[in-house]
């Protein structure tokens, strides 16, 4: 049963809706643990902004901040993705099925086809097409009043 109030889930979801906490997130996958400013560098906006962002990203659960001196080293944690993942594949389940419904109903003959006849002749309209109206100037950029 999918669950319809779930904080971590909503969480989750309103932190991967951003672009840049996906590209933060896909650099600690490459890695196994960043400091701040190594997250920080490719990005074109200050510090300040990308902790903003750093902070979605934990308060999601996202992410797990460590400290150590001065430096603050980022590392991503799986949880959180892994309920999202749940959620998901329930509903890619739901759509399989009913597209496979689809195609089997789409597959199947139940319609034979139409007998071929003669191409019938269009009914008589008895509404008359009357000629267009003549534009009043002739295409073309209106000329310079002097």
């Amino acid at each position: 049963m999918v669950k319809y109030q779930d904080t971590t889930l909503d969480r989750t979801f309103a932190a991967l809706a951003d672009p840049t906490r996906r590209a933060l997130l896909a650099q600690l996958e490459e890695r196994k643990a960043l400091s701040v400013s190594e997250l920080a560098e490719p990005f074109p906006m200050s510090l300040p902004a990308i902790m903003k962002h750093l902070n979605v990203l934990s308060d999601a659960g996202l992410i797990i901040r460590s400290k150590a001196g001065r430096t603050v080293t980022c590392r991503l944690t799986a949880e959180p993705m892994e309920q999202a993942m749940v959620w998901l594949n329930h509903y890619q389940r739901f759509w399989s099925e009913r597209l496979d419904r689809l195609a089997a109903f789409v597959e199947e003959d139940q319609c034979p086809p139409k007998p071929s006849s003669q191409p019938s002749q269009a009914s008589p309209s008895n509404v008359i097409s009357m000629p267009r109206r003549k534009r009043s100037t002739p295409p073309g950029p209106t000329p310079k009043k002097s």
